[in-house]
Order: C-alpha cells, then structure tokens, then sequence
C-alpha cells in the first residue's frame, strides 16, 4: 500500500524538535512545575535528574519519547538544567549510560502522566479516520494530520511515520472504495450501460457525448441559447434525476463530479466498474443543476445585452429626433415668458402712487 505522501522532509519532522526554539517557546512547553520537581527530585545524580526532565518535557512537546534523550536541543537541556539548578548541562552525556535507564524512565513517565501505546487505540483510531475520510474526501497528508491531533489530544504516544502513515493510507482507501460502490449500487443494469455510452464516440465525431455535454455556452447569441436549452433538456433527459445520491456526503459526490468533468473520457473508460459508474453518476447530477444554470444565466445575459440595450439605443434615438423641436419650443416659451414678465412690471408700476412735483 502506498504511503508516499510524506516528503522525506516531512517525515524527518513528525514527532521531531524544530532546529530553534525561542525562549518564549521553552517558558510555555518546558517549565517545571511544582508535580514536575517532585517527580525528578528522587533521582540521584545530576544527569538522571536532568534526562528524566528531558523524557518528561520531551514527550509532551512531541508526543512521543525520543530515541536518543541526549540528541535533545542545547537550549532545551540548558533551560530544564537552569530549572533543576544543575550548573553543567553536558551531564546529560552520561544519562542512559547503564542499560535500562532511559527505558525505565520513559516508563515511569508514562504511568504518571498517563500515557497510552498506540496498540491500545488502534481500533478506536480506525473508525475514526474511516469516518472521517468517508466525510471529508481529505488527501492523505490532511488526514494523517489529523490523526496525529487526534493522537496527541487522547495522551497516545505516536508510533513510527510509517506506521501511521500506513493506517492512514489504508483507512482512506477502504472508504474511497466504499464510496464507488455504494454509488455502483444505486443504479441498475441500464443506467450503467447509459452512462458507459456516454463515453463513447460517436462514429464522424471527434469527442464522446460526455465532452459535448459538459461544454458549457461560449457564446452569447440566440443560436448559442437554442443550444444551451437543447443540451439540459438532454441532460435531464438521460433520467439520473430520481436517483438518490444523497446516501453519500455533498462533499464526496462534488469531489466526483470534480474529476468527472475535467477528466479525458479515454482515462474514465480505463478505471474500473464501480470508479467509472460512481464517477460518471456524480457528473451527470451535477450536469444536470449545471447546465440549467448555464441556460438561465446566458438568458440574464442576453436580456440585459442584446434586448434592454436595445430598448436603451432606439430611446435614446427617439429623444435625439425630439430634440430640434424641443429647442424650439423653448424658444418660444422662454419668448413668452420674458413678455408676461414685463406685463407684470408695468401694471405694478403703474399702480405705484406718483409724487407730486
């Protein structure tokens, strides 16, 4: 089973320390707190105490305990070592030196913090990636992601990147396939046949009838709306609109059509059974809403376009042929009014009492 997906990058980091850590960093992961000093106080010598102290913040941070405690970071071992009031940090050279040590510690860490084997949990985890990747359709690397939260927040210590990776790999898998045949299932003999036709290419044609009709309208023009309305009514015609796909997740089915719509026709022929129904089935039901969409939406645009604008030039025309007797109009208007305004001067001026001499 392929696991791939992890960069070699990438699995170089998972249950790793970064190559610096701030001191802000160190004060919120590797303080020691008063439970802490308590559980480091018995051990003897300065170099247990200072490697009991790196296992015990090491697998916290990582979740997981290190292979090697001594390949931990300076600024970590130095910062523990200042906490512990140990004035030499390079002691921690010596931890592990006796056989069992470091093993014993983890060990007692682990009973005390209440840390699980990842054995313990590989059921539970299962279900749960199952359930998700059935949901979510999420790649690979976004699952294992994911289960390394869902470890770290149940105290489970991480196993190897490759084991992991392998369960990941497989749980997603398992429900992709799930996927393509409970879709399989929902059609019978005839549906299959006609959604296979759809592949083909018919004899003088360059493309299969599935390249025709997922092309949406190019053009705006009243042949292209005749087209855009034959091609759903031929879509709907094919009589997938009753089948019930909504016993799969929205987003599965759209991550489908998806591939259905960009993918060459010749590639959809090579998959197998179930894949290719599955994968033509959410084409089709996407199509279907699609192609409608493409009609009314290339009617919004020719009203607006071709009609109303139309209407708006022979307006505009009418109003320009009315404007020479608008002029004159206003001519004479503006003519009758300055005489009704000098009327209205004199009979008010002649009103006006007159002074006698």
């Amino acid at each position: 089973m392929a696991v791939e997906f992890l960069s070699d990058e990438q699995a170089a980091e998972y249950g790793a320390f970064p190559a610096t850590l701030s001191r802000g960093e160190l004060e919120r992961y590797f303080f020691l707190d008063d439970a802490d000093r308590e559980l480091v106080r018995d051990k003897r010598r300065p170099h247990n105490r200072l490697g009991f102290a790196v296992q015990l913040a090491s697998v916290r941070y990582l979740g997981r305990f290190m292979p090697d405690p001594q390949q931990v970071p300076t600024e970590v071992a130095e910062y523990l070592a200042e906490q512990l009031e140990i004035f030499d940090p390079s002691c921690l050279k010596d931890y592990g030196e006796r056989d069992g040590t470091a093993r014993t510690h983890a060990g007692e860490i682990q009973k005390a913090e209440g840390w699980r084997d990842f054995s313990e949990v590989t059921s539970e985890l299962s279900e749960w990636l199952d359930a998700r990747a059935w949901t979510t359709g999420d790649g690979p690397k976004a699952l294992f992601d994911a289960a390394v939260g869902w470890l770290r927040e149940r105290k489970v210590l991480l196993p190897g990147a490759t084991r992991l990776a392998r369960l990941v790999g497989s749980c997603r898998e398992a429900a992709t396939q799930r996927l393509w045949e409970t879709l399989h299932d929902l059609l019978d003999d005839d549906q299959r046949a006609a959604l296979d036709g759809l592949l083909e290419v018919p004899e003088g044609h360059r493309h299969s009838r599935l390249d025709r009709i997922r092309r949406p309208p190019t053009r705006v023009s009243g042949p292209a709306m005749v087209d855009a309305l034959q091609r759903a009514a031929e879509i709907l015609g094919l009589g997938f609109a009753e089948v019930d796909t909504e016993v799969v997740p929205p987003r599965r089915l759209a991550e489908l059509s998806r591939y259905g719509v960009q993918g060459k026709a010749a590639l959809l022929r090579r998959h197998g059974d179930s894949r290719r129904a599955a994968t033509l089935l959410a084409t089709v039901v996407y199509l279907q809403t699609r192609a409608v969409d493409d009609a009314l939406d290339l009617l919004d645009v020719l009203i607006s376009s071709k009609l109303l604008a139309r209407a708006e030039r022979a307006s505009a025309k009418e109003k320009l042929r009315t404007l020479p007797r608008l002029g004159k109009a206003s001519a004479k208007l503006a003519a009758a009014f300055g005489v009704l305004l000098e009327m209205a001067q004199f009979s008010r001026s002649s009103r006006e009492p007159q002074s006698s001499g």
